[in-house]
């Protein structure tokens, strides 16, 4: 059966939009387990769109580079006067670039330290946003210490954007699990800015 030219300028431009998914070296855009549409993600040079402009950073800031994240947010059963719940206690996450390479490892502080030179930024949260009731907040952080030299030392403004999972238990937690720890899947993409005036 022969197609028609319309049938074929389809499978064109099908062709077209699935050879341009990958990089110039054909690796493809990122491992299965972090996909989130990683390789268009890190080719951008101005800031994504939020859901909300509580979680902009400052006008005198610049995009320095972002990854995606797959990790566990990490909570743990505690007593209180009205009962018993979760209780978030730190993140652990590895950051990818778009090659599926990691690149920074994120914990406790919270702390984001470079694979790479062991640079870090230590960041408190300024504001966070509920963009689906079944994820963890969008935030927006700002840089409060640093440690080393590299790629970490001079960025001001951390975003978590595309927030997938991460909640605490609904269940679980009560008299005779006081003590208990929950590792909950989540994923999330990581925007890293520095000052206009730093072109590092």
């Amino acid at each position: 059966m022969s197609q028609s030219p319309s049938a074929f300028s389809i499978l064109a431009s099908a062709l077209l939009f699935a050879c341009s998914a990958t990089d110039a070296k054909g690796d493809p855009a990122a491992p299965s387990g972090s996909k989130f549409a990683s390789a268009r993600s890190e080719q951008l040079k101005t800031f994504p769109s939020l859901l909300s402009p509580i979680l902009a950073v400052p006008d005198d800031s610049r995009l320095a580079f972002h990854y995606d994240a797959i990790g566990v947010q990490i909570y743990t059963c505690r007593a209180t006067a009205s009962g018993c719940t979760w209780t978030f206690q730190a993140p652990e996450a590895s950051l990818f670039d778009r090659r599926g390479h990691l690149v920074v490892k994120h914990y406790r502080g919270p702390t984001f330290e470079s694979v790479d030179d062991h640079s870090q930024v230590i960041a408190k949260k300024l504001q966070e946003f509920t963009a689906h009731a079944n994820a963890i907040p969008e935030l927006l952080l700002q840089a409060t210490t640093h440690a080393g030299k590299g790629s970490m030392e001079n960025v001001s403004y951390i975003q978590r954007l595309n927030t997938v999972g991460g909640l605490a238990p609904s269940a679980g937690c009560d008299a005779a699990h006081v003590g208990a720890t929950a590792r909950v899947d989540y994923k999330a993409s990581y925007f890293f800015s520095r000052p206009q005036a730093d072109r590092k």
